[in-house]
C-alpha cells in the first residue's frame, strides 16, 4: 500500500511540473505565432488569448502515467483513444473543424475503449429494477455516456478555471475511491486520475482568472474522455453502495449544465447543438457574480453534492437521483429568477 501511494504521489508531481513548466513557452509561441483564440458574442474574455492549454496537459498526465503506472486492465486503450482525441482537438485549437468531424472522432475513441479493453456499464444495479444489461444495451448506453460527459466538460469550459477546477474535483475524487477500493481490477485508476489532477493543476496556474491561456478543446476533450471512463469504471467496480448514483453526483455541475441547457433549446425550438449563453455559469454573471465568484460557487455547489451523495449512498440509487433532480429544479429556478430580477434592476437604471 506505501509504495502505491508513493507511485500515486511521484505520478502526481511529475505531470504537476511538466505541465506548469511547459505552459510559458507554449504561451509564447501562441504569441508569436498569432494562434489566439478571437472573443466574440459567447466568450467573456476580451483579449486575444492562446488555446493551447491542453497540450501542456497532455504531455503531463501521458509522460507520468507511462512512467509510473500499470497500463493494464484497459488503461493502454484509454491512452490509444487519448491520443486520437489530442490531435483532433488540436486540430480544432489551430483551426477550427466541423463538430461532424469531432464527433467520429470521438465515436472511434469511444469504440477503442468499448470494443477493445470492454469498458462498458454492464448493470444499472438496481434504479428502476433494472439489473444486468442486454449486450447491445450496454454497448449503447456505454455510448451515451461516454460522448455525453466528454461534451459536458467541453460545454463547461467558459470561463476560467471552471472546467479545471470540476476535473479536478472529480478526478481526485474518483483517484480516492479507486485508491481505497480499487483492488487488483482497478487500483491502476487512481494512477491515471491522480496523473490527470496533476496535469490540470499545473495549467490551472496559469488558466485561473485572469488567465493568459485556456485549455481549448485539446484539453477539454482530453479531461471529458478521461472522467467518462474513470466513470464507468467507478460503477463497474461496485464497491460502494449506488454507485451509479454517485457517480452522478461527483460530475453534477458538468451533467446539470449539459441536460439544462439542451432542455432549454429544445424547449425553445432551437437545437441544441447551436451555442447560446445560457449556461450555468453564464447565468451566474448575469446575476451579478464575478468570474472568480462564480467558479467557486460552483465547485462549491459541486462539493457539497458530492459529500451529500458519498454520505447518504446507503439510501440506494433511486432516493439519491430524486434528491440531485429536486435540488436541479430548485437551482435552475433560483438561476432563471434572479437573473429575470437583475435585468429588471439593469433596466431601471
Amino acid at each position: 500500500m506505501e509504495q502505491k501511494v508513493i507511485h500515486l504521489v511521484l505520478s502526481f508531481a511529475w505531470s504537476f511540473l511538466i505541465a506548469i513548466f511547459a505552459v510559458p513557452s507554449i504561451i509564447r509561441v501562441a504569441h508569436l505565432k498569432n494562434i489566439l483564440d478571437q472573443p466574440n458574442f459567447r466568450t467573456v474574455h476580451e483579449a486575444l488569448t492562446p488555446r493551447l492549454g491542453g497540450l501542456a496537459m497532455f504531455a503531463g498526465f501521458m509522460s507520468a502515467l507511462t512512467i509510473f503506472a500499470d497500463l493494464n486492465n484497459g488503461v493502454q486503450q484509454l491512452l490509444a483513444g487519448c491520443v486520437i482525441l489530442f490531435f483532433i482537438g488540436l486540430k480544432d485549437d489551430l483551426i477550427a473543424i466541423s463538430a461532424l468531424k469531432k464527433f467520429a472522432v470521438q465515436l472511434l475513441a469511444t469504440g477503442i475503449v468499448m470494443f477493445i479493453a470492454d469498458i462498458r456499464i454492464t448493470s444499472f444495479q438496481g434504479i428502476f429494477g433494472i439489473g444486468e444489461l442486454e449486450v447491445g444495451v450496454s454497448y449503447f448506453f456505454t455510448f451515451f455516456v461516454i460522448i455525453g460527459i466528454t461534451n459536458s466538460i467541453n460545454l463547461i469550459d467558459g470561463l476560467d478555471g471552471l472546467a479545471g477546477a470540476l476535473v479536478i474535483i472529480a478526478c481526485a475524487t474518483f483517484g480516492v475511491y479507486f485508491q481505497l477500493y480499487g483492488g487488483a481490477g482497478y487500483a491502476n485508476y487512481a494512477a491515471v486520475a491522480f496523473c490527470l489532477v496533476g496535469g490540470v493543476l499545473g495549467f490551472l496556474r496559469y488558466n485561473f482568472h485572469k488567465a493568459t491561456i485556456f485549455m481549448g478543446d485539446t484539453g477539454s476533450l482530453l479531461c471529458g474522455f478521461i472522467i467518462s471512463v474513470l466513470a464507468i469504471q467507478f460503477i463497474e467496480m461496485r464497491q460502494v453502495p449506488a454507485a451509479p448514483s454517485v457517480a452522478i453526483g461527483i460530475l453534477f455541475v458538468p451533467v446539470f449544465d449539459t441536460v439544462r441547457v439542451f432542455a432549454i433549446r429544445i424547449f425553445s425550438g432551437k437545437s441544441p447543438f447551436i451555442p447560446d449563453k445560457n449556461h450555468v455559469h453564464h447565468r451566474l454573471l448575469a446575476i451579478g457574480f464575478s468570474q472568480i465568484g462564480t467558479v467557486l460557487a460552483l465547485a462549491a455547489v459541486n462539493i457539497v453534492v458530492i459529500l451529500f451523495v458519498v454520505s447518504f449512498s446507503s439510501w440506494g440509487n433511486l432516493y439519491l437521483l430524486i434528491v440531485m433532480l429536486v435540488f436541479s429544479v430548485i437551482f435552475s429556478i433560483f438561476l432563471g429568477v434572479f437573473k429575470s430580477r437583475f435585468a429588471q434592476r439593469v433596466s431601471k437604471v
